[in-house]
């Protein structure tokens, strides 16, 4: 149902009364820059209402036109924010099969709209359907950008993901092993992309109750994210947090508690009060301080959940 604000854009700029001699690119880029703009400002039925009209003009490019696929590519998104996965997914698939086309089976963008798709998936816990996606388009990048590819890293890292989350965790740690080898090669050993990924391989570690490798490697994503970002950042939080929640796993609380404090503060600063981030330090340390017979402030981080939950 198109609502209010779609109708009064419609009546402003959406009537395709374009001067003479504006071109088929201008518009479309003009709708394309609208919705784009209204997305971000969280306006995103009047978002859908401008892509789609900024699909209908890409459709009136030639057959393969890429501008097209972008156009399918960028709606997707929005349904995606919407969680309307069933219209994520028809029109994904539509972009793969015009990327394909265009550009043929095993060029680097079919990787990306492989991944779309597997993202997708993923998030549904489709993991069976993800994997085969993830897996093609590591092969692509592999075949095209070389076994040591940045790219490379990526698709290892979604694919990590995937087995993780089925607790196959034989098949996630060499995939982990092997993104982290690629990006410290990469970039060197303290880079943002080096800390994200010793963090997975610490989750791993962590999951299996290999503790002290968990620890040992989250301790250096940490201090890697301390050097390269401002103390309170939220990476930084991220950090401190996964540390802790590997502490309290192990009824180390004392030494989870600063770092849960640490964490919370930081992101107490950094984030808006609905964030889920925000979220699950209250709810992390609400835990902790349960299992210390610390009630009343437990209920006290408890209630501030509950607050967050009713606004979202």
């Amino acid at each position: 149902m198109i609502g209010r604000a779609f109708r009064l854009w419609i009546l402003i700029f959406g009537l395709g009364l374009w001067p003479a001699g504006v071109s088929a690119q201008d518009v479309w880029q003009s709708y394309m820059s609208d919705a784009q703009r209204t997305q971000q400002q969280g306006l995103l039925e009047l978002a859908e209402g401008i892509y789609q009209i900024a699909l209908k003009e890409a459709e009136r490019f030639e057959d393969e036109d890429p501008r097209l696929a972008e156009t399918l590519n960028n709606l997707a998104s929005l349904y995606y924010e919407q969680g309307k996965y069933s219209q994520v997914e028809t029109l994904y698939r539509r972009s793969l099969a015009l990327v394909e086309k265009v550009w043929g089976s095993g060029h680097p963008n079919v990787a990306v709209s492989l991944e779309n798709i597997a993202l997708l998936y993923l998030v549904q816990g489709k993991y069976s359907e993800a994997e085969p996606l993830y897996q093609r388009s590591l092969a692509i990048r592999e075949k095209v950008m070389g076994a040591d590819h940045p790219t490379v890293a990526e698709s290892l890292n979604k694919l990590a993901l995937v087995y993780y989350r089925q607790d196959r965790f034989s098949e996630a740690e060499p995939l982990y092993q092997r993104a982290l080898a690629i990006r410290e090669k990469a970039h060197g050993e303290e880079h943002p992309t080096v800390a994200g990924t010793l963090n997975n391989l610490a989750a791993l570690y962590q999951r299996q109750e290999k503790y002290s490798q968990a620890e040992a490697i989250y301790q250096r994503a940490l201090a890697i994210r301390e050097k390269i970002h401002d103390p309170e950042h939220p990476d930084v939080a991220a950090s401190l947090h996964n540390l802790g929640l590997l502490y309290y796993a192990q009824g180390k609380y004392s030494e989870a508690e600063p770092l849960y404090q640490r964490a919370l503060a930081i992101r107490e600063k950094a984030l808006e009060p609905e964030h889920p981030d925000l979220r699950a330090s209250l709810q992390s340390y609400a835990a902790l301080l349960r299992q210390t017979d610390r009630d009343e402030e437990a209920e006290a981080m408890e209630e501030r959940v509950k607050g967050i939950r009713t606004e979202r």
